[in-house]
């Protein structure tokens, strides 16, 4: 395993850092809330070509593999950027291999979704996909569920791909209100205008599959939100005196941005670990996104919290960035559930159900 970046990946971040600066500043992503989506911002990026940057060519994508959706990943985590690329990418990469596979014997069906594919591939519909399966006839807390067009759901063993009513950017439907600006909404499943993609142990997969790599693009998200989080609390302690010094000489505060430094090491390392798994098509793969995801949400929260912390009290204040990745990065994590109980699945995947307690002797 390589994970040094080839030259192309490195101009694909170095291309994508300068594009996100420059499109989504902190002042972009407040004018974006409470909603947390910019149709401007969204209409460049899909002209980019990410959201379907890992899509095979010969269905209108670009080709390329989730280590470089990893690097847009990273980059939008750092500008905080108000777009649903990652819920799209994923949905976009599980509707085309799913239409790809032809698994259905209806003509009429098949041409339908074909239709629909072809156009989230070119960005004309915005797909997303329902992290959680289908409590009776509603998808609940869906990720970009109140601007999307499509919403691939899990319901039974049967995999769903909605039509969202038709509706502009400036009217979104059935948002949940939520303090880390997501799109979030639940979304109702009309069975009678719904395509299945998949029946059975397949539809099962597949969920599960496009479930790892929302993580692993989502933890790499997070990485790239604390690296910047980080950068702003080196930035502030080196500028704000306490006592007469600068508090960036108080040892305390060095070595808790040191530990911060070198987990999120640890996180970047095991995104794009995960996002490489993915592309070889691993079996650890899914155990490794799931890996890097828990891992990353809880190295940007600490760090975030810790240098909104250095900040006092002026972190909490809306007028600083800092509470801006302190918000997000306990929101992001938070979409896809308790992580205890996340952390609990984990263990068991990898070794297996936990014994049963030994009976007291006597």
């Amino acid at each position: 395993m390589d994970l040094d970046f080839t030259d192309d990946q490195s101009a694909l971040r170095d291309t994508l850092r300068t594009f996100f600066e420059k499109e989504s500043s902190t002042a972009a992503v407040r004018a974006a809330e409470p909603l947390g989506f910019d149709a401007a911002l969204w209409r460049k990026v899909v002209d980019l070509g990410l959201a379907a940057i890992a899509v095979p060519e010969h269905l209108g994508g670009g080709g390329a593999g989730f280590v470089e959706l990893a690097i847009a990943a990273e980059c939008l985590g750092q500008s905080l950027a108000p777009v649903p690329l990652i819920e799209a990418a994923v949905a976009n990469d599980l509707i085309a291999s799913l239409s790809d596979a032809g698994s259905s014997s209806s003509g009429e069906r098949d041409a339908c979704l074909e239709s629909l594919t072809a156009r989230a591939v070119a960005g004309e519909l915005l797909a997303t996909v329902a992290l959680r399966p289908a409590t009776g006839a509603l998808a609940r807390l869906v990720p970009a569920g109140a601007v999307a067009d499509l919403v691939a759901v899990l319901r039974g063993d049967e995999l769903l791909l909605l039509r969202q009513p038709d509706r502009g950017p400036a009217a979104p439907g059935g948002a949940v209100h939520n303090l880390g600006a997501l799109p979030l909404a639940d979304c109702p499943i009309d069975t009678e205008h719904a395509l299945v993609l998949a029946r059975g142990p397949a539809a099962v997969r597949a969920h599960r599959r496009a479930l790892s790599r929302w993580e692993l693009l989502t933890g790499a998200a997070l990485f790239g939100l604390g690296s910047k989080a980080l950068d702003i609390g080196v930035d502030y302690v080196m500028q704000r005196k306490a006592f007469g010094v600068l508090i960036g000489t108080f040892q305390t505060i060095q070595h808790r941005l040191a530990d911060n430094a070198i987990a999120l090491d640890g996180a970047r390392l095991l995104s794009y670990e995960a996002a490489w798994a993915q592309d070889e098509n691993l079996p650890t793969a899914d155990t490794s996104a799931t890996m890097a995801f828990l891992f990353a949400a809880e190295t940007a929260f600490k760090t975030a919290s810790e240098v909104l912390h250095f900040h006092g009290g002026y972190g909490y204040t809306l007028e600083y960035d800092i509470q801006l990745y302190f918000r997000r990065a306990k929101a992001w994590s938070l979409v896809a559930g308790d992580s205890r109980a996340a952390y609990a699945q984990l263990a068991q995947r990898v070794f297996g159900a936990a014994p049963a307690p030994a009976e007291r002797a006597g």
